[in-house]
């Protein structure tokens, strides 16, 4: 079973007047773990794609995430099969293979090789031309009221588990327009936990998600937009900041940008006609 928490020892100190107090004690802390992500096309030989750096748990998700927002597959039928196998030792990172079908274009993740970590995961280079050709959001009838947006925030921690243990994990999370939970996952890593939620969706055959708006825990930078955008999805609510090249992005792409979403607050960046009036 994956370990998305650990414990490890930690000296307390807290002012008691004006004493520096110092106790030795324990702490709940957040996985991180590496795993080497390899293809297996169809044709040709496999093509190993380096280590991501991430939390243990729903690592089928991530692999086929990462694919699918980098544009290497579209639809569950591009996996033939996804498999999870150990490394030899407790110093060799396990490794996740993917067996990819005929129509899975492997020549799109070719500059992309090498090691990530959990803070950009196989970070994104796609262009904001190339978004808008890949198929970013198409337009829909479908609004969200304020008060769906105003409770997001609190639904999203309520379904952080680990973070409430732990304190150091993102998550990212797929709603209805009326705010129903679809898919929540957390990491280390906040492009991580979007890439499971990609892969979630990718995996039960539910891309492009159109019908449906992404919800983070933190900021939000291109990468995220990028990802929502290869994923179909239309809004993207967070309870942190955007970053410029994000609201640039988004605003190319189609997706309405909601940030600073807590507290009975939020901002709208982009494409505000998606928020309803109440």
């Amino acid at each position: 079973m994956s370990r998305l928490v650990a414990i490890r020892a930690l000296a307390r100190h807290t002012l008691d007047g004006p004493i520096d107090v110092v106790a030795v004690d324990q702490d709940l802390v957040a996985v991180e773990a590496p795993v080497s992500l390899v293809l297996h096309p169809s044709a040709g030989p496999m093509r190993p794609l380096g280590l991501l750096m991430r939390t243990p748990g729903h690592d089928e998700d991530l692999a086929a995430g990462v694919l699918a927002t980098e544009g290497v597959i579209r639809c569950a039928a591009d996996i033939a099969r996804i498999a999870m196998e150990d490394g030899p030792d407790d110093d060799t990172a396990p490794t996740i293979r993917v067996f990819l079908g005929s129509e899975a274009d492997v020549q799109t993740i070719s500059d992309r090789v090498g090691t990530a970590t959990s803070a950009c995961g196989l970070c994104g280079r796609l262009s904001m031309r190339q978004l808008d050709r890949a198929g970013a959001a198409a337009a829909q009838a479908w609004q969200v009221t304020g008060t769906v947006i105003r409770e997001l925030s609190d639904q999203l921690r309520a379904a952080q588990h680990a973070f409430a243990q732990t304190g150091g994990l993102h998550a990212a999370a797929v709603f209805t327009p009326a705010g129903t939970l679809v898919h929540v996952r957390e990491d280390v890593g906040r492009h991580n936990a979007v890439d499971k939620i990609a892969g979630v969706l990718l995996r039960q055959d539910a891309l492009p998600a159109h019908g449906l708006l992404l919800a983070v825990s933190g900021r939000v930078a291109y990468e995220i937009v990028q990802k929502a955008a290869m994923c179909g999805l239309q809004m993207i609510v967070a309870v942190g900041a955007p970053t410029d090249l994000a609201i640039d992005a988004a605003r190319a792409t189609g997706i309405t940008l909601v940030g600073f979403a807590r507290d009975g607050r939020f901002n709208v960046y982009t494409h505000p006609g998606r928020i309803a009036g109440e």
